[in-house]
C-alpha cells in the first residue's frame, strides 16, 4: 500500500511540475486506514506548500494519519512561519513516509529530525528513484542529494 500512496503523490506533483520555480515541485498524500485523506501538490509560485495544504483540506481527520510526501517537509521556512515538518506534528500525523532527502537550508535533515523527536514514525526512501526522476529533482537549483534508497 506504501508504494501505492506514493506512486500518488508523484502524480499529485507531476500536476504542477515546472510551475513551482524557485521551490521544487512536492506532492503530499495524506491517508488513514487505507483511504486518501487528502493531497495536493507545492502550489505555482512555490508557496504553499504541499504539505500545508493537503494538512488543511484534511482537517481533524489528519489525527493518526499516514502522509506520503516526495521530498522531506521543511524544518523552517524562510518567511518565519510554521514549517512543514511543525504542521504534521501539530495535525497530529503518525507517520511520515518520504521518498527524497532534502538538502536546503530550509530542510536539510531538519525536517525529519523534528518528526522523529515528535514521535512520529518517519521512513525516507521509499520509490525514491522514481521520484527523482519524474520530479527533476536533480535539475533543481536548491540541491538535492541523491536519493537514500
Amino acid at each position: 500500500m506504501d508504494s501505492q500512496f506514493m506512486r500518488r503523490a508523484i502524480a499529485v506533483a507531476l500536476t504542477h511540475l515546472g510551475k513551482t520555480a524557485p521551490n521544487p515541485v512536492v506532492g503530499c498524500v495524506i491517508v488513514r486506514d487505507g483511504q486518501v485523506l487528502a493531497e495536493a501538490a507545492t502550489a505555482p509560485g512555490g508557496r504553499p506548500h504541499a504539505e500545508e495544504q493537503a494538512l488543511d483540506a484534511a482537517g481533524t481527520a489528519a489525527v493518526g494519519a499516514t502522509a506520503y510526501v516526495t521530498l522531506e517537509p521543511c524544518g523552517a521556512r524562510s518567511s518565519g512561519g510554521l514549517s512543514c515538518s511543525e504542521r504534521l506534528v501539530a495535525a497530529g500525523v503518525k507517520r511520515v513516509v518520504i521518498a527524497c532527502d532534502d538538502t536546503s537550508p530550509f530542510a536539510s535533515g531538519q525536517g525529519a529530525e523534528r518528526l522523529l523527536l515528535a514521535g512520529v514514525g518517519v521512513e525516507c526512501g521509499l520509490l525514491a528513484q522514481e521520484v527523482w526522476d519524474a520530479l527533476a529533482y536533480g535539475a533543481w537549483k536548491g540541491g538535492v542529494n541523491p536519493p537514500r534508497a
